[in-house]
């Protein structure tokens, strides 16, 4: 245990010493130890074993002295001279005493610098998705889920946070990394995933937006802004006539902002009840958890019609009337963001609409937009990466499932063919909560396939979209003892392959991270010290 010793003693922490001190603590334990893993807390040497398919914590120290550590149940402990080597599961136990004692395993604030959410709908992506954004320039978020994500997965938001964390572990990711709690409706949201430990949140007031602002009458406008909850609003509908009519807002780099009585009108209408619900759960979270302590997105994507120029600007200057501060907004932008496929619309049209974006975000904030629905939207990355300067928060979520189908359809065709023959059965009834244009005629059967030919499904954007809104049935579907269909087996062989899993998914995200990865705003992206 030379290595161990060592690193006891004091020897700062190398990729040589990593290495050594990995192969003694994995002779010692029996199993495989992940070398980017280990790390010296000045007492304690802590590393992440696989044994079998199941992740071990290791602990080696002296005389047993555990700190953080102590409490929890041992499953075997081994003596090599004088240093003791314990290992437990890797549950959420052990994931709390790691993130106390190893800090850079903890979620922290990002701020403004360039990011990108990483959503996980497996638990096992993290390692793969921070091989993907090395040297990039972006502050990952590993642990990114939507309540209805983790409902459709049946997931906890502390098996989400847990996940990532020990994927950032195993990875020795030591540059930082935020977290998400992303689409949240309702304050039991925020206190589910505050007690998780998420340090951004991502408010969907959604619900709470008239779309029918856009099309009603002037004199059903004019009655639902009588109607607008304006105590909440903290104003009147006078006071908001005086603050925006017959004044023109300039803006950084690009013209202005104006109103007309049936702009403003309109934009109160469609916004004014989720301006103020919005409100209500940043004061909540300011309540629970206290000014400073944790980051807002604000996220009127999920809308029917686009957010227009003076809608974005009205949404955000109310917001910061009222005392909200937030990190990152996401409007709707003009053109579909259809699930797993590319951008579809007028990219000039994008751009002119991104750039005024763009302007408000600076001069109002300046914050990032948020570009949600962003997985595989190669088209748009360049634009917006140019006209963001770096104030930009982008997120994926269902393209990282998607590419761990295409390793399960390389290495476990049989597996492949049934996910796809029950995604077609599916289709219909999963489709209701997307706004997606594939046609299911067009996908080809899996049995009318060679098992080379199975990729192509995963290539083409109807085969895409049919496996992309099922993840939830599938990864749910029992058989009949109760026991998970597809889940397990999923885990199973992705656990099995973990390498090419890692380089599968590392490849495609990279895709979407290097238009933005000029290294505007990161701070220490990256392994080691």
């Amino acid at each position: 245990m030379n290595a161990i010793s060592r690193l006891l003693d004091g020897e700062p922490l190398s990729v040589t010493l990593q290495e050594q001190a990995a192969g003694e603590l994995g002779g010692t334990c029996g199993f495989a130890v992940y070398p980017a893993s280990v790390e010296s807390t000045g007492t304690i040497v802590v590393a992440l074993g696989k044994e079998g398919r199941s992740r071990r914590l290791i602990l080696a120290c002296r005389r047993g002295k555990l700190g953080a550590f102590g409490s929890l149940s041992p499953e075997h402990r081994r003596s090599a001279g004088d240093v003791q080597v314990t290992v437990v599961s890797a549950g959420p136990d052990a994931a709390s005493a790691l993130r106390e004692a190893v800090p850079w395993t903890s979620p922290r604030l990002c701020g403004p610098a360039t990011s990108v959410g990483l959503g996980d709908r497996l638990g096992l992506a993290t390692p793969g998705h921070l091989l993907a954004v090395q040297d990039q320039g972006c502050v990952p978020f590993p642990a990114q889920q939507s309540i209805r994500e983790m409902t459709r997965t049946q997931r906890t938001p502390q098996e989400v946070m847990d996940d990532a964390v020990w994927g950032v572990f195993q990875a020795g990711w030591r540059g930082g990394f935020g977290s998400d709690a992303d689409h949240l409706k309702t304050t039991a949201d925020i206190d589910a995933t505050a007690a998780a430990g998420f340090t951004m949140f991502t408010i969907d007031p959604g619900e709470h937006v008239c779309s029918e602002a856009d099309t009603m009458s002037a004199a059903a406008a004019s009655m639902a802004a009588n109607a607008l909850p304006w105590a909440d609003l903290e104003t009147s509908e006078e006071d908001l006539r005086r603050r925006y009519l017959n004044r023109r807002f300039p803006l950084v780099g690009r013209g202005d902002v104006r109103f007309t009585e049936e702009t403003l009108l309109r934009a109160a209408v469609k916004y004014g009840r989720a301006i103020a619900h919005t409100a209500a759960m940043y004061r909540h979270l300011v309540a629970r958890l206290g000014i400073g302590r944790f980051e807002l997105e604000v996220s009127v994507d999920e809308t029917d019609a686009p957010t227009s120029e003076a809608e974005h600007y009205l949404v955000a200057a109310e917001l910061k009337r009222l005392g909200v501060r937030w990190v990152s907004l996401a409007p709707r932008f003009i053109g579909a963001f259809e699930k797993g496929v590319d951008y579809r619309g007028d990219l000039k049209a994008f751009e002119q609409s991104y750039a005024a974006h763009a302007a408000i975000a600076r001069t109002l904030g300046p914050y990032k937009l948020s570009l949600h629905s962003g997985s595989d939207k190669f088209s748009v990355y360049p634009i917006a990466a140019r006209l963001s300067e770096g104030l930009i928060h982008l997120k994926t979520a269902g393209t990282s499932y998607l590419e761990a189908l295409r390793v399960i359809a390389r290495v476990n065709s049989d597996l492949f063919r049934r996910i796809v023959s029950f995604a077609l059965e599916r289709f219909d009834a999963d489709k209701a909560s997307y706004h997606i244009s594939a046609r299911i005629e067009r996908v080809p059967r899996p049995d009318d396939l060679k098992d080379a030919e199975l990729e192509c499904l995963l290539d083409s954007d109807d085969g895409r979209q049919l496996l992309h809104v099922t993840y939830g049935s599938v990864l749910t579907a029992a058989n009949p003892d109760g026991s998970h269909r597809f889940r397990q087996e999923v885990r199973e062989t992705l656990i099995d392959h973990e390498k090419e899993h890692y380089a599968v998914l590392a490849g495609h995200i990279r895709r979407h991270v290097v238009p933005f990865g000029w290294g505007r705003g990161a701070q220490g992206a990256g392994r080691g010290r």
